[in-house]
Formats: structure tokens, sequence, C-alpha cells
């Protein structure tokens, strides 16, 4: 058994090796002609520039936090945890490296065909997808193997959860800041330019444009690859932190019954990174821009990585759980493969609500014959009924974890076999992540594509095959966040027991009764909180669209000859990639510093108000996160639909009401949608490593 971290980290370090690879094999295509280097170029550069400033911004922050933790915890636990900020931040800027690099040569493909164009944009995903695996796993291993393995420190698993803390705090920053740069200029390119001007997408003619292409992979790459890096590091570190709390463990003795149970999600790791590797090997692209046949060449991958898991993982539970203590060894692989199967449904159920072939987005683009009001309302309408579905499946799978949990054991000390069995669900749903990652990295990839088809003026058959791919790259966004946020929910719930057991065992006394005045209390700040972060980015996202939006119509009016194509007249581009940089690192300090500051200011006055903080929050931020996504999602296929001829096309009035839902549902669904599930864990992972502290 003491193997497994270590053989963990040899997977990790294969993940990273196949990275390596797939960049190799991307830098060798073609990137085309003059024109597409000029326009990847920018946009890396730009892309670049922001991050650099971000995390410039971001590193004050996280050197605050590390002297608090140093002083507060444990010094080690500030290494700990600038070390996951550090590897958390190194993901996303490498990914996002390698998307503007892959976005040139993915159009270049397109004139042969999506054969030729899906592997370019699935292998430029990949480096992101296991570039975030790798360093993640990596890095917690090498945080437990030194401080837990060979330091045996006090504080052990204190730190390991400081790790986690570090990715939480990289991963929120990085997707408000990028979910508000790429959403304020994609809204002001889409208001202005297709709204306005009536020119197309992606027009060269139109400012904002390359700063929308630059947000894409700010926001939807380097965002969303340090957003599922704190996911997948925190769903290994909840139920390692479960135990460790629950059972008062000390890294100087670790029972044989403890250490099974320490080492089962790092084996789920292991097996998943495994099958991750295999699986990204079989994503081949067929002939057909058909979205189906797309879409099963796409997922191929991801279905082989989550039939290998589910595999590996019953001969991990017999093996791990093979002993007179344990009862039914498959009770967790169970629970493991249950959370597999509710991550996947709830992927689906994403897909259902927001792809094109089904009713819910069919219906929002027949009621955008009526106006934008009606389009508006069918979104929100979508979105809401998703919720329902979501909560459904998230029951489900708490009961089957929780069900298998109690086969395998029935309590530990203080630890209860069904709660660690929900605690492991949340690693059954993100085991396989290099390769979900890679499917979902695709999509701003696809995306950048056609943007380039576009603004270097190609044959419109290469962007019919990039707009098929990215049609699926919406859904695919959608199915991730399906994943992230379902994961977020139990592994919030683990932590939050995590963090009862950690005041419990610091002295204090953690009570939940709602009638008690300061539990109530708590209760509602948590319940409003989600509300109040959604409000503030949304708001900062309507700013600076609002400023991005008299850009682009004062250069449409002061330079002549612009809005009518006149050769040799260029927009400033520059000027929107500025606005949109300065105001999203502006914007995103106050959310950010929210789901730090309100934990530590309600847990120093009382730990049972926070307690119910966490509870409200847990509860109304798993809603609103499903239901802004979704929404989100839906609005943007309608638009894609209409776009597709249906509805009167493109330029009909449908198509503006469409594109003003869509306008709507960008901040819904690549900025407060996604951070929603980041602040639930930053939230609870702030508390659990600060509950002695309050006590």
């Amino acid at each position: 058994m003491e193997s497994i971290p270590y053989l963990a980290l040899i997977s990790a370090v294969a993940a990273l090796g196949l990275a390596f690879f797939f960049f190799n094999d991307v830098k060798k295509a073609s990137p085309g002609n003059d024109r597409m280097v000029f326009l990847m170029n920018e946009i890396s550069t730009g892309a670049k520039a922001f991050l650099k400033q971000e995390y410039t911004w971001v590193s004050a922050f996280a050197v605050v936090m590390a002297v608090l933790i140093a002083i507060v915890i444990d010094p080690f636990g500030a290494i700990a945890y600038l070390l996951g900020a550090v590897l958390s931040a190194g993901a996303g800027y490498a990914g996002m490296t390698v998307a503007t690099m892959a976005n040139a040569r993915t159009t270049e493909a397109a004139k042969e065909g999506p054969a030729k164009a899906l592997p370019v944009a699935f292998r430029g995903g990949a480096v992101m997808g296991f570039s975030v695996a790798g360093l993640a796993l990596l890095g917690l291993m090498i945080t437990y193997i030194l401080f837990v393995t060979i330091l045996e420190a006090d504080a052990a698993f204190e730190i390991v959860t400081a790790y986690g803390l570090g990715g939480s705090t990289i991963a929120l920053f990085s997707r408000v800041g990028g979910g508000i740069y790429t959403k304020a200029a994609d809204v002001g390119a889409d208001l202005v330019g297709k709204v306005e001007a009536g020119i197309p997408e992606d027009d060269p003619r139109n400012p904002a444009t390359i700063a929308d292409n630059v947000g894409d992979n700010v926001g939807d790459v380097a965002g969303m690859g340090a957003d599922l890096f704190e996911s997948y590091a925190g769903s290994i570190i909840a139920p390692i932190s479960l135990v460790a709390f629950a059972t008062a463990l000390a890294a100087d003795d670790i029972g044989d019954d403890a250490l099974a149970l320490l080492m089962f999600p790092i084996a789920i790791a292991f097996v998943g990174m495994i099958a991750s590797i295999i699986g990204s090997f079989l994503v081949k692209g067929g002939d057909s821009t058909d979205s189906h046949a797309l879409s099963r060449a796409l997922h191929m991958g991801t279905n082989v990585a989550m039939g290998i898991t589910v595999f590996a993982t019953l001969g991990v539970a017999y093996w791990l759980f093979g002993g007179d203590t344990f009862d039914q060894p498959w009770g967790l692989a169970v629970s493991v493969i249950g959370g597999l199967i509710i991550g996947w449904a709830l992927g689906k159920t994403a897909e259902y609500y927001t792809s094109d072939h089904f009713g819910p987005v069919k219906k929002i683009a027949q009621q955008s014959e009526t106006g934008p009001a009606t389009t508006v309302l069918g979104g929100i309408s979508a979105g809401m009924v998703s919720v329902a579905a979501s909560v459904g499946l998230i029951l489900a799978g708490v009961g089957v974890a929780y069900w298998g949990g109690q086969q395998t054991f029935d309590s530990i000390g203080s630890l209860e076999g069904g709660l660690y069995g929900i605690a492991v669900a949340a690693i059954g749903m993100l085991a396989t992540t290099g390769v979900v990652v890679s499917v979902d990295a695709y999509g701003p990839i696809a995306d950048n594509a056609g943007g380039i088809a576009e603004m270097a003026e190609l044959d419109p058959s290469v962007r019919d095959v990039t707009d098929a791919l990215d049609s699926l790259g919406n859904t695919t966004a959608a199915v991730a966040k399906g994943f992230a946020v379902g994961s977020a929910a139990l592994t919030a719930l683990a932590l939050f027991k995590s963090f009862e057991f950690a005041v419990n065992e610091a002295g204090g006394s953690l009570n939940l009764n709602v009638g008690e005045v300061d539990v109530f209390t708590g209760l509602f700040i948590g319940a409003g909180l989600p509300f109040l972060f959604a409000a503030l980015t949304i708001d900062a996202v309507g700013r600076a669209a609002q400023e991005m939006i008299e850009e682009v119509r004062r250069q449409f009016r002061e330079i002549p000859g612009l809005r009518e194509g006149k050769e040799g007249v260029n927009p400033d581009s520059a000027r929107c990639v500025a606005i949109s940089t300065q105001a999203s690192l502006k914007e995103m300090i106050i959310p950010g510093a929210l789901a730090v500051v309100v934990p530590l200011v309600v847990g120093f006055i009382s730990v049972n108000a926070l307690g119910g903080l966490l509870a409200g929050a847990l509860v109304t931020g798993f809603a609103l996160a499903i239901f802004m996504a979704n929404a989100g999602g839906a609005w943007d296929n309608a638009k894609k639909y209409i776009e597709q001829g249906n509805h009167g096309g493109k330029g009909s009035d449908p198509h503006k009401a469409a594109v003003v839902g869509d306008t709507v549902g960008d901040p819904f669904k690549d900025t407060s949608g996604p951070a929603m599930n980041i602040l639930l864990k930053v939230m609870t992972i702030v508390s659990l490593v600060f509950a002695s502290a309050f006590v």
C-alpha cells in the first residue's frame, strides 16, 4: 500500500510526458499563411500579456495568505499553499500557450476537412488536459510523500489541505478575471458587430474581434484549467482530510485500516490517469461535419477512459479492502463508480439542455421569432428546469455512494463508512480529468480557428468545418461544467464534515441546530452569498462590456472606411485588448476576496455561524451554478441553430433576438456560473484550514 503515492507520482509524470508529446505533435502542423500566423501571434501576445498581469496581481494576495497560514497553522502549510498556487498557474499558462498555437493550425487543417482538423484541436486541448491533471497530481503526491511519509510533520494533513487551498485561490481569480475579460470582449463584439453593424461574427473590421479571441484563451482555457486543477486536487484531498480529521490521525501513527482509506482515493487517481492516457489516443476525426459523428469521435476517448476506470476501481477496492476489518470491498467501488456515472449523467443532462439536437434549444430558437424578451425567458426557464434534473442526479449519487460506503464498513473511529463513500464518489467523477479537460479545452481552440478563418478571409468551406467543431465545443464545455459542479457539491460536503471534525478536535463544538440564532444567521448569509457573488461578476462584465461597446462604436464612427471594409484600413484592436485587460483585473478583486474574507470574518466571530454559512452557500451555490451554465449554453446554441439557416437564418430579426439572448447568457455560462463551484470549495477549504485558529 505504501507504494501507491509513488505509483500516482509516476502516472503524473507520464501525463506530463504525454502533454509534451502532444505539444510537439501540434507544433509540427502548418499554421497556414502569413495572415493566419499574424492573427495567431496577436492572440497569443494578448493572452500572455493578460496572464502575466493577472498572476502578478494574484501573487500579492497569495503571499498574504501564505504568511497568514505560516503564522496561524504551520510554516510548512505556507510552502504547500504556494506550491498549489504556482502549479495551478503553471498549468493554466501551459495550456493557454498551446491553445493559442493550435488555433491557426486547426484552421489550416480544416481546409482538408474535419478528419484533419478535429485531432489537431483535440491534441491542443490535450496538452491542457494532461498538464492540469499531471501537475495537480504531481504536486499533491510530492506534498503527501514529503510531509506525511518522510517528515511526518505535526500538522501533516492540514499541510496537505493547504495545497488544495493554493490551487483554489488561483482558480477563483483565474475564473473570475478570465471570465470578465472574455465576456466583456464577446458582448461588445456581438452587440455592435452583429446587431448594430450587421457584420458577421469574427469579422476583421470589428475592433473587438482579437480581444474576443484572446478572451477565449484566458477565460475558457487558462481559467477553466485552473478550475479543473482545483476540482481534481480537491476531490482527492477531501477523502484524505475526512479520514485524517475523523480519526485524529498523526502522520507518525497510521494504522493499516486508516492507511487503506488514505490510499484508496490516490489509487483511483492513479488508475484514472492511466485510463485517460489510453483514451486520449482513440480520438480520431471522420470525414463528416455532422455533429453526431463529430461528437462520437470526440467522446470516444472519454468513454473508453471511463470504462477502464470502472474495472480498475473494482480491482483496487478488492486489493485495499480485502482484509478482516472491512466487510464487502465492492461497496466502495460502487461509491466511486456511482460518482463517475452521476458525473457522466450530469454532463448528459447539460448536453440535453444545451445542444441544438434537443427540444429546449430548439424551443428557445423558436421563441426568438417573437423578440428578445421571449428568448430570454425561454433560456431562464430551460436553465431552471435543468437544476431540478441535476439535483435529482446528485441526490441519487449521494444515496448510492452512502450505501456503498456502508457495505464496506460501518465506522472506524468517528468516520462513518457512508460519509467516506460520498467523499470518494467525487474522485470518481474526476478520475478521468485528463481526457475530460482535453475535450473541454478543444472547444476554445475550435472557436478561435473559426475566428481566424473569418479574419483571414478564407474560403467559406473552411468556416463550415470550424463552425461544426465549434458548435460541438459548446456542448463539451457544458459537459465538463457538469462534472466540475457535481464534484464540487460532493467535495464540499466531505470538506464540510472534515471541518466539523477539525473543530471538535481543536476543543470546540460545532452546533448546526437551525433553531440557534447564530446558525440561522449564518445560514442566511451563506444562502445570499452566491447571489451577491453572481451579481458582482455579472455587473463587472456589464461595466467592462459597456466600455468595449463605446470603443467599438467610436472606431466605426471615427476611422474612415473601417465599416465599409476599405483595403488597408485596420481597426485598433490593441485598444480593445487593453480595455478588457484593465477592466477584468480591476473587477476580479472584490468577488475573489469575498470567498476568502467572509468565512474568516464569520469564523472568528462564531464557528456555528460559519457552519450555517457553509451549508447555506452549498445549496444555493450548486443550484445557481447549474442554472447559469445551462441557461447560457442553451442561449448560445439557440443562436447557432438559427445561424444554420433555421427561423430566418443570419441577419434576420429572430437572429438578432437570439444574439441578445446569447449576450445575456455569456456571463452566465463563462463567468459567474463556472466560478460558483470554486466559491463553494474555497469557502469550505479556508474554513477547514483555519478551523483550529477559530476555536
